[in-house]
């Protein structure tokens, strides 16, 4: 059974993507990127891979909320 912070579904994934601020044109080819990281992060530090994608995610989101600040300063 999928978890709520682990879409099974590139498509949920980049819909939420989208939400947390990435670009709607990038968020298809982001999401599968996403992915693949995130089960590489996984086996990488013996963490499941839902804490792996929240994490990429959450830096994910810094970055594009740091984007939005550039771009309005």
């Amino acid at each position: 059974m999928p978890s709520v912070s682990q879409p099974d579904d590139s498509a949920d994934l980049a819909q939420l993507m989208i939400t947390m601020g990435c670009p709607e044109a990038k968020a298809g080819e982001m999401a599968s990127q996403l992915a693949k990281r995130s089960r590489q992060l996984a086996v990488e530090r013996n963490i499941p891979c839902d804490k792996a994608t929240a994490y990429l995610l959450n830096l994910m989101r810094q970055g594009w909320a740091a984007k939005k600040q550039n771009d309005a300063d």
